[in-house]
């Protein structure tokens, strides 16, 4: 299972390939560490979903997996973020999960990474990215 993690930002869609594979990780290098909106507009947002569609495809991505954010309150999602939210969501063929920081902070404690976030060799801003991916993929497990 290939899955990528999500975490929207701004205009900004910070993004994380994790695979499981018998139940061993792997982070597949990728062309693109974020993907972001330049363009509010309805073409802005269509080149956004293209390019974003065209990397599932070209890494053969099976689920998406969105951080989720609250409409409301002091750590609110900006009506860009939401924008680009259903643009993902509105990829033809595409498996999106919206996952929320309860379950993501749940399955985290439940099963604690084994290895320190600074050895994955990914970049600062993409942490939140990766444990949205790596809590999903781990939902089910009890390893603690």
């Amino acid at each position: 299972m290939k899955a990528c993690g999500v975490d929207l930002k701004g205009n900004e869609a910070n993004i994380c390939l994790l695979s499981l594979i018998d139940g061993l990780f792997h982070v597949p290098d990728c062309r693109s560490r974020k993907l972001t909106l330049a363009d509010t507009s309805g073409k802005g947002l269509k080149h956004f979903q293209s390019t974003f569609a065209k990397l599932v495809a070209d890494y053969k991505i099976d689920k998406v997996i969105i951080r989720q954010r609250p409409a409301k309150g002091k750590f609110a999602g900006g009506a860009v973020g939401f924008k680009l939210e259903a643009a993902i969501e509105l990829i033809e063929g595409l498996d999106v999960v919206i996952f929320s920081p309860t379950d993501i902070k749940e399955s985290l404690r439940r099963n604690p990474l084994t290895v320190p976030f600074a050895e994955t060799g990914l970049k600062q801003f993409q942490e939140t990215a990766f444990n949205t991916a790596y809590a999903w993929l781990m939902k089910d497990s009890h390893t603690a």
